[in-house]
């Protein structure tokens, strides 16, 4: 879908819908008033009538709005005007979209920017209007044989700001927002496909397809045998039961100075995950396809950057594996040697995404990076702490915790930070091997994410869990794209 930004009189425009604001109770916009007086009192009318309540999501279309240049009227209720927030304007972008879009409206005016949005400015408003319409509009039938059909579909939005000096900056942020769609796009058609395709291999030729769009990208590939070389055998021990060979997957976006110290994201990329020996129980297995979510969403903030064309450095590192039981599968109690040297006694088969993360972040020592940040479906504990709303995060800088924290508010894409305090850390003593790979029930996140902590002293490490916010399950189930947005936000802010 095509965005346009526009300053003027809307009334003048010809468009198929012109969307407008009404707030509880019945109080009109600043846009729906001006509207209301071009037309003598028609909207003030229909809404004295008790029609449109402005209560938060309701709309009311109207045809025929005397002395407009428009088909329709889209009036949207936006709630309650004092507590009208960034999280109800991407809901209420994000609601009006779909019903344009099954309304069979090829193109509209939107004035929802021109609203006041608690603490954002014009750049914060079209970005979001934006990255709510694409999310929102977003479906996944690669796979069936028949596509749904819009009769006629949505096609082009043009959004309104105050005035042309707004018009540049509404642009960049159009940019912004497209860019970051791609990407999020990409994550959830990673993230959708099912095991049989979407394997350890098929991600490493999606990478090196990324690398031949982007001039500014190069991939590297380290197969299994490369790996057991070198002595990553904590990744190895989970990757060794599938006939599928796991990989690492190294994706070099270098824009930034010569001297500057890149970013590196980390995924899991566990292409689906049976548990190993400790294998699963079988209701909802089907939604382990998802549990490359973080590796998937490294795929999608690189393409982000690549299509922004951001004068930064980024790495991503991808741990691709499949997690199967086999007679080549590593046994619960087997004793295996990371790439940084550390044993580790394997408890837990299905602890098995933070034993290939380990030896990733290992591997990115070579980068010296700035900061680190991996993303991993890690643990099924985050969504008892935090539900389905914010992704865990834990981290062992002050500074970087607080820079994901900010980034997160501003594009909605929330984190909580729990501990990592050393008494934590005894959850995981072996009596055999240096450390387990899992702590207990107890705090399975915050010990999830020490065990992982081990191989992160050299840099500024951040860890998010995201298993409560990647997918949805259900008859919704998919990708969520989360978090692209966040990610992606916190190289937009190093950037300027």
């Amino acid at each position: 879908m095509e965005f346009f930004v526009k300053s003027g009189s809307p009334e003048k425009q010809k468009t198929g819908c012109l969307i407008v604001g009404v707030f509880e109770s019945r109080k009109l916009s600043a846009q729906a008033q001006h509207i209301d007086e071009i037309s003598d009192g028609y909207i003030s009318a229909i809404v004295r009538r008790g029609d449109m309540e402005g209560k938060f999501g309701q709309t009311l279309l109207l045809h025929n709005v005397p002395h407009t240049s428009c088909e329709r009227v889209l009036l949207v209720g936006c709630g309650k005007e004092r507590e009208f927030d960034g999280s109800q304007y991407k809901k209420l972008s994000s609601k009006t979209i779909k019903f344009l879009h099954e309304t069979g409206t090829t193109d509209a005016i939107s004035c929802l920017p021109l609203l006041n949005v608690k603490g954002q400015d014009l750049y914060w408003k079209v970005r979001f209007a934006v990255e709510a319409a694409n999310d929102s509009l977003y479906q996944f039938e690669e796979l069936k044989s028949k596509k749904s059909e819009t009769r006629r579909p949505l096609r082009k939005i043009t959004l309104f700001v105050e005035s042309r000096a707004d018009l540049p900056e509404g642009e960049k942020a159009i940019l912004h927002a497209q860019a970051i769609s791609i990407g999020q796009s990409l994550t959830k058609d990673l993230a959708n496909l099912p095991g049989n395709i979407c394997n350890p291999s098929y991600l490493a030729k999606r990478a090196e397809d990324l690398a031949k769009h982007y001039s500014a990208m190069k991939t590297t590939i380290l197969d299994e045998s490369e790996l057991e070389d070198m002595g990553a055998g904590a990744f190895v021990s989970v990757s060794q039961g599938s006939d599928q060979p796991g990989k690492l997957i190294c994706m070099e976006y270098m824009a930034g100075g010569k001297d500057e110290k890149p970013v590196v994201f980390v995924g899991k990329g566990i292409t689906f995950d049976t548990g190993g020996i400790s294998i699963k129980p079988s209701a909802s297995m089907d939604e382990m396809k998802f549990d490359m979510g973080g590796a998937a969403s490294v795929f999608g903030v690189m393409q982000a950057i690549a299509e922004m064309n951001l004068p930064v450095n980024v790495v991503g590192v991808v741990a691709a594996a499949e997690n199967m039981p086999s007679g080549r599968a590593t046994r619960p109690g087997d004793v295996v040697t990371s790439l940084s040297g550390q044993t580790i006694e394997i408890l837990n088969t299905d602890a098995e995404g933070r034993l290939v993360l380990c030896d990733a972040l290992t591997y990115i020592e070579r980068y010296d990076p700035d900061i680190v940040i991996d993303i991993a479906t890690l643990t099924g504990a985050v969504i008892i702490a935090l539900g389905h709303e914010a992704s865990g995060m834990m981290s062992n800088h002050n500074g970087l915790a607080n820079e994901i924290e900010s980034a997160s508010e501003v594009t909605n894409d929330r984190v909580w930070r729990l501990p990592i305090w050393e008494e934590y850390h005894q959850q995981l003593k072996s009596p055999v091997a240096d450390f387990t790979n899992l702590g207990g029930r107890a705090a399975g996140s915050i010990t999830a994410a020490c065990f992982l902590a081990k191989f992160t002293k050299k840099y500024r490490w951040a860890h998010l869990d995201i298993a409560g916010t990647a997918w949805n399950s259900g008859a919704k189930k998919g990708a969520t794209g989360r978090p692209v947005p966040l990610l992606s936000q916190i190289v937009l802010n190093r950037s300027k």
